[in-house]
């Protein structure tokens, strides 16, 4: 197996993008990650998405976008795995290229969420989760993670409050991201006193709805410097599932494919968490981030709200968690998140990461996921 390199990226604003179609917000972004490199021939693109079927009328997006960027004929396909459908795109890039399959590969993702009416959009991301034993019955999202997070308040004994100054801090990060989808801070207030969406949830727990497109190349490390002066190592990368309907799982209190994903992950990349310096992690709600955290090997269980408060979390703490904001204030257009994830640590690993720059940063940690835990993909970049 060859080993691969990021050598360029591009992210459009998460935003509602009314006036511009799927293959425009992709394109947008491909253009921008190319304009990084010394065009390199594209071999092979890789998308991630996941709502555009039910919410764009739009099937065969791998052939629509290589169309609309200039790569017919060359092999063009969609990954879809839930929110983590970005991370998945990135894995399936990832093994072109080491495999020697193809020598560059763009992947990345899009999505277009505010095309849809709340009631559409809602029933679109709840297919993520068991047709057959919690869609049917009426479980949304945001319900099976409010029971979720109400048995984790009460096991580990944790406040309310505790959840909301986590999205205070992302909050926080986000104010300092141009990109970002709702970039202001907020307060402890603000979360409690927002609207009621599925208790203890509330209207500040949760991930904005929004649209965006972010692309990465790849190609082999050695011909990197062909391309780039600025490139990053994909050091380690692994996928993996657990149940998709919660009520099998062993533990509510812990995402299985997170940690086997991140033990995978951090051996192929022979690191620790302690030499991981900045992690992008998937906190669609809040409750999630907070999962993340554990799973991923950066708190200890049930301990969270101490350590935050203590600037564990923070550039200089144990680890700087999600500098961009995270998929609360970064937004999280589900199809392309775990692409956004991944651009956002190779500037902060090329030390382009203007205003959120989080000082001398060499290894960084990204973690999509997909439903409620039953999928993961973790990523681990090395700057060279």
């Amino acid at each position: 197996m060859r080993k691969v390199a990021i050598i360029g990226t591009g992210m459009t604003k998460v935003d509602k993008h009314w006036k511009k179609s799927l293959k425009e917000l992709f394109g947008q972004a491909g253009i921008e990650a190319l304009n990084q490199t010394n065009s390199p021939a594209i071999d092979a693109l890789i998308v991630g998405n996941m709502c555009a079927s039910d919410l764009s009328d739009q099937n065969n997006i791998g052939a629509l976008l290589a169309d609309h960027l200039g790569f017919v004929p060359n092999t063009a396909y969609r990954v879809e795995a839930a929110c983590g459908s970005g991370g998945a795109a990135f894995l399936a890039a990832y093994s072109a290229v080491a495999s020697g399959m193809y020598d560059v590969v763009m992947t990345g993702g899009v999505e277009k969420l505010t095309d849809g009416v709340g009631g559409n959009t809602t029933l679109s991301l709840g297919k993520a989760a068991d047709a057959e034993y919690e869609l049917f019955y009426g479980s949304s999202f945001v319900s099976i993670n409010a029971m979720i997070m109400r048995y984790y308040m009460k096991h580990y004994g944790v406040p309310r409050e505790a959840f909301a100054d986590f999205s205070v801090l992302m909050h926080r990060n986000g104010s300092r991201n141009a990109l970002a989808q709702l970039p202001f801070e907020i307060t402890r207030e603000t979360v409690l006193d927002s609207d009621m969406i599925s208790d203890p949830i509330t209207l500040f727990d949760c991930a904005p709805v929004g649209d965006g497109a972010a692309a990465l190349i790849l190609c082999p490390l050695e011909d990197a410097k062909k391309y780039s002066d600025d490139f990053i190592e994909v050091a380690g990368i692994a996928g993996a599932t657990d149940t998709v309907d919660i009520a099998s799982r062993e533990s509510l209190l812990t995402f299985k494919s997170t940690v086997t994903a991140a033990d995978r992950a951090y051996k192929m990349a022979r690191i620790s968490t302690a030499d991981v310096d900045i992690a992008e992690i998937h906190d669609t709600f809040t409750i999630t981030g907070v999962l993340s955290l554990e799973d991923l090997g950066f708190c200890e269980r049930g301990k969270f709200h101490k350590m935050m408060m203590n600037g564990a979390f923070e550039p200089g703490g144990i680890v700087a968690v999600n500098p961009s904001g995270g998929l609360k204030s970064r937004g999280h257009p589900v199809g392309a998140t775990g692409a956004y994830q991944i651009a956002e640590l190779f500037l902060q690993l090329t030390g382009r990461a203007g205003k959120m720059q989080v000082p001398d940063a060499s290894v960084g940690v990204a973690q999509n996921i997909g439903g409620s835990g039953s999928s993961t993909y973790v990523t681990v970049l090395r700057r060279v």
